[in-house]
């Protein structure tokens, strides 16, 4: 498949998260995340909408759940919450 461009982006409160955790777990999640990038795509789990009625998808990998939203225009996945589960 070939590779779209897409970019992973993260909210603050993503990076919050992502720091929060030993060095090890933050490559993991931030490769997750460059996954979910990779397929921009692909449809999450369950889709909820945010405070502007955008469509966010949420999608659970490895322990992790990813919420984010796709900015085709730009070719970025933003990330707006992760949450070990």
């Amino acid at each position: 498949m070939a590779d779209l461009g897409y970019q992973s982006h993260l909210s603050l409160e993503a990076v919050a998260f992502v720091v929060s955790l030993p060095r090890r777990r933050q490559k993991q999640v931030l490769d997750l995340a460059d996954q979910i990038a990779r397929h921009p795509f692909f449809i999450g789990d369950y889709q909820t909408l945010d405070a502007t009625g955008r469509a966010v998808d949420s999608l659970l990998l490895e322990g992790f759940l990813f919420s984010f939203w796709v900015d085709h225009a730009s070719r970025e996945v933003r990330v707006t919450e992760i949450i070990r589960v």
